[in-house]
């Protein structure tokens, strides 16, 4: 896992949004909370990320974009946005595992990444690495808001 207060592991996965999409590209611009999740259509994963969808406004409001990630392709996050009514938050594939692996919570054992919550700072900086210990746990939307507002 990477190291707090250390440059967050860059990435580029395709996206809902049509296109790929690399954490650098937020850097200078925006904070961004990486919602590494394990499966879409799971039951804990269609509460966690619709909330966070839910309260894309929120985060907005604090500089802040969520990127939801998972091993699901493309055609399976939107499947799974259309189903929820999700369209607010990208949802990145990570279908080989790499991103997962570069934050340690690629679970290769399993097939699927595991539950966490990163937040990189507008500078690239990783301030903030939580990973769930089971994956039926999870983060609620307004404790990571809390969380950036901490940045400053």
């Amino acid at each position: 896992m990477p190291t707090v207060g250390q440059p967050a592991p860059d990435f580029k996965l395709a996206s809902t949004e049509g296109r790929d999409i690399s954490l650098s590209e937020f850097k200078g611009k925006k904070n961004v909370v990486l919602a590494f999740y394990p499966l879409d259509f799971s039951p804990v994963c269609s509460v966690q990320i619709p909330e966070y969808d839910q309260n894309a406004d929120a985060f907005e409001e604090v500089d802040t974009v969520v990127l939801g990630i998972s091993r699901d392709s493309v055609f399976a996050h939107k499947a799974w946005q259309e189903n929820l009514g999700m369209s607010k938050v990208a949802l990145l594939a990570d279908m080989k595992g790499e991103a997962a692996s570069k934050y340690g919570v690629y679970l290769p054992d399993k097939g699927i990444t595991g539950r966490a919550i990163f937040v990189v700072d507008k500078e690239g900086i990783l301030r903030h690495a939580h990973v769930e210990e089971k994956l039926q746990d999870r983060r609620l939307a307004q404790e990571v808001i809390e969380l950036v507002k901490s940045l400053g």
